[in-house]
Formats: C-alpha cells, sequence, structure tokens
C-alpha cells in the first residue's frame, strides 16, 4: 500500500473524488473551521490536501492532512 491509499476516511475519500476548484468549507479537529476556500488537489504521495483561500491578497495557499479535516461543506452556487 502506498502512502495516498494509506489516508483513510471520509474526508480523504471524498477529496479524492471532488473537482478542482470547488468552494468548501472545513471542519477540523479541534473545532476550527476554514471558510471558503476552493479545493485544488489531494497529493498522491501523502495526505496533503491543497486549499487556495480566495480572500486573501495575494491569494493564499492552505495545505491540510485530510485525516484531519472531521467535515467538509460543497459550496452551491
Amino acid at each position: 500500500m502506498n502512502n495516498y491509499e494509506s489516508c483513510q476516511g471520509c474526508v480523504c475519500n471524498q477529496l479524492r473524488r471532488l473537482q478542482p476548484q470547488t468552494e468548501v468549507d472545513l471542519y477540523l479537529v479541534g473545532g476550527q473551521i476554514i471558510e471558503n476556500v476552493i479545493f485544488i488537489n489531494i497529493s498522491s504521495k501523502d495526505c496533503c490536501a491543497f486549499f487556495v483561500d480566495p480572500s486573501t491578497d495575494p491569494d493564499s495557499t492552505i495545505i491540510v492532512d485530510c485525516q484531519y479535516i472531521q467535515a467538509i461543506r460543497l459550496e452551491t452556487v
């Protein structure tokens, strides 16, 4: 099993299927919420999920271990 397959859980599995450029809210272990970020991708080498925060100037990149995200909310257009 490679590292990518070792990233288990509901959120990791959902992120693997999620279309890039989807706007989401992240609910992290510990209660922190990161709102209105854009999903970029999930690494094929580890459990890192990449998001862009368009509310910062310039846009900042947020990198989160998908195993520490308890929930994601998909933004509807």
